[in-house]
């Protein structure tokens, strides 16, 4: 990789951190700017530094410790074989082996996960609900066996926190010599320039740009989750393809325990979590430009989850009763129910994360509904990419 013009002092053993603005942030150049410090960012930033440890580094987060909020704290943190596409599977199994073994204590726990269907049972490994369930009766009382009659069990499924794989991805990264630069808003430029609004809040709790600092950049990574492509089509003038959608994750305070698993039924994942369930719904399709999220209806009431979610939920009360009952984190506004925007590469719900050239200096990276089971591999294979090394370790040897 070719270094931006001017002289660049040598990386340091261990990066620094610039958590607020009292703290002066004089960096004029580096060869690499990792724009936000989600799992894919800070794991793309930690694999630039492990492999090419002599590019100077910059991770640039708006918000203060790296997913403070945003898609990756919501994420559902489930991986299962069942949600690799065809061809990838060895891919999705290097992310397994990453969660559980490189990233510190993200929580990673072997889970089952059963996919509960209606209908005939269309696969030659699906068995009776009520059978593959009788260990975890807790997870069988949401149900009703009788409307989803039977269940696949994948025994290899788990579960993690995806916000503490950014966290310790960004930790591991600063401690190879990467620099991180938080509470900043990264507005890039063409050929690399970069401006970066160092922010901050008034005694009025307003959000405002206290400096404005000028960085020029070899290469430029945009890993802002779902407003990616819109950064790239506002600063750069470069349209995608690409999509978001806005997803909620209500709670559903029924009892589940340590060794619950986690259960998949008409598209919604309930996943055992702090002695609750967290719901996570289905993303059937991408949310219209200029779409504003709102709080729904229920009998008249106005409660915090949206329209969209809240008919979903209603769908599935006779097959999950366990939804129709007081348990259900309804809230009273948006705000009650966490929710964030999510990336849809290519705009599509099914389509696995990906990478993207968007000219010599500028490249897009994507995680999406699929980043649990793919987004790591897809991050080290751009940073592998950029770091000039060759081969993937998922792949299998010549």
């Amino acid at each position: 990789m070719t270094a931006p013009s001017g002289s660049l002092r040598g990386a340091s053993p261990r990066g620094r951190v610039w958590a607020h603005v009292g703290q002066p942030f004089t960096e004029t150049a580096y060869d690499v700017v990792v724009v936000g410090a989600g799992r894919m960012g800070a794991f793309a930033a930690r694999e630039l530094r492990r492999l090419a440890p002599a590019l100077r580094l910059l991770l640039v987060e708006e918000g203060g410790l790296p997913n403070e909020e945003g898609a990756t704290l919501l994420a559902p943190g489930v991986w299962t074989a069942r949600d690799a596409p065809p061809g990838r599977e060895a891919e999705a199994a290097w992310t397994r082996a990453q969660l559980a073994a490189t990233l510190g204590d993200v929580q990673f726990r072997a889970a089952p996960l059963a996919e509960l269907g209606a209908g005939a049972d269309p696969h030659p490994d699906a068995r009776p609900t009520g059978e593959a369930l009788a260990d975890w009766p807790e997870a069988l009382a949401l149900l009703d066996p009788v409307d989803l009659p039977w269940a696949r069990v994948d025994a290899g499924a788990a579960t993690f926190r995806p916000g503490a794989v950014a966290l310790n991805a960004a930790q591991e990264a600063v401690r190879l010599g990467a620099d991180l630069l938080l509470n900043t808003r990264a507005c890039p430029g063409e050929g690399g320039r970069m401006t970066l609004e160092r922010l901050s809040v008034t005694n009025t709790h307003e959000v405002v740009v206290h400096e404005r600092r000028a960085v020029q950049a070899a290469q430029v990574l945009l890993a802002a989750g779902a407003a990616g492509p819109a950064l790239a089509e506002h600063a750069l003038g470069v349209h995608t393809a690409h999509g978001r959608a806005y997803r909620q994750a209500p709670r559903l305070e029924r009892p589940s325990g340590a060794d619950s698993p986690t259960l998949r039924a008409g598209g919604l994942t309930l996943r055992p979590q702090a002695g609750g369930w967290t719901l996570v719904p289905a993303i059937w399709h991408r949310d219209p430009q200029g779409y504003v999220p709102a709080g729904g209806l229920l009998t008249g009431v106005l409660t915090g989850l949206r329209r969209e979610t809240l008919e979903d939920l209603v769908a599935l009360m006779d097959a999950v009763p366990a939804l129709a009952g007081g348990g259900l984190g309804l809230g009273r506004s948006l705000s009650d129910v966490p929710g964030a925007w999510l990336a849809l590469p290519g705009g599509r719900p099914d389509a696995p994360p990906l990478w993207q050239r968007l000219d010599d200096t500028h490249t897009l990276l994507l995680g999406g509904p699929l980043a649990d089971v793919l987004g790591l591999s897809v991050a080290h294979d751009l940073a592998a990419t950029l770091a000039g090394t060759e081969g993937r370790p998922w792949a299998p040897a010549d």
